[in-house]
């Protein structure tokens, strides 16, 4: 079983961990793909898409569709989304406690969303200012469930897996973190289903739980 007490780094996913950005993914998604003839989603099927990064959630929708409608369904998700990030993403509850409480530790966000979008979104929610390292799906050449951009945070921080902990509501996350070695906590209010959290070491309802989890340890 996981041990906190050494624990120097923790890493968080954000869609669907920190923040619930559904609505103006849903939102993208529609403007980028119902030109084409494609019916428009609602959350619920959203929700069910996403986790992969954008040209994977796009090639889903869109199928078997020649490669220049998918790229240019690509590029008016990537300019509508830019614009309307935070429209109605908004933390969880207990998100904004949790990273203040958490200040003695070292953060990092590790997304399959683009570096520069996650940014930007963290910019917007004012919530850059908690992390030392922010990841995207295009800041290493794997993305999660690889273990890569977890890796490559520990590398940057200087840090050893066991020092670490992988904060995340999706199977790829658990997956990513128990192949870098570090502890891995899932969320149960995020975008997947519970049994599919299983594997994970820790499992919690609230992010506040969290903290009561590393202070028990």
């Amino acid at each position: 079983m996981a041990n906190f007490n050494n624990l120097e780094l923790i890493i968080f996913d954000l869609d669907g961990t920190l923040v619930d950005s559904s609505i103006d993914i849903t939102n993208a998604l529609n403007y980028a793909v119902t030109p084409y003839g494609f019916k428009p989603l609602a959350v619920k099927d959203t929700i069910s898409l996403v986790g992969e990064g954008l040209t994977r959630l796009i090639e889903k929708i869109m199928g078997n569709n020649n490669a220049s409608i998918k790229d240019a369904a690509l590029e008016r998700f990537i300019g509508y989304y830019s614009e309307h990030l935070a429209d109605f993403t908004r933390p969880y509850p207990g998100v904004m406690t949790t990273l203040e409480a958490l200040g003695r530790y070292r953060k990092a966000i590790i997304s399959n969303k683009r570096e520069f979008l996650s940014r930007k979104l963290l910019e917007q929610l004012e919530l850059i200012k908690f992390f030392d390292v922010v990841l995207g799906s295009d800041s290493v050449p794997e993305k999660k469930p690889s273990p890569a951009p977890i890796k490559k945070a520990l590398e940057i921080l200087g840090l050893a897996p066991r020092k670490a902990v992988i904060v995340g509501d999706s199977d790829f996350d658990i997956q990513a973190g128990k192949s870098a070695g570090v502890t891995t906590v899932a969320v149960t209010y995020g975008f997947r289903k519970r049994e599919t959290l299983k594997d994970a070491d820790f499992i919690i309802d609230r992010m506040d739980e969290l903290l009561t989890l590393i202070q028990d340890a």
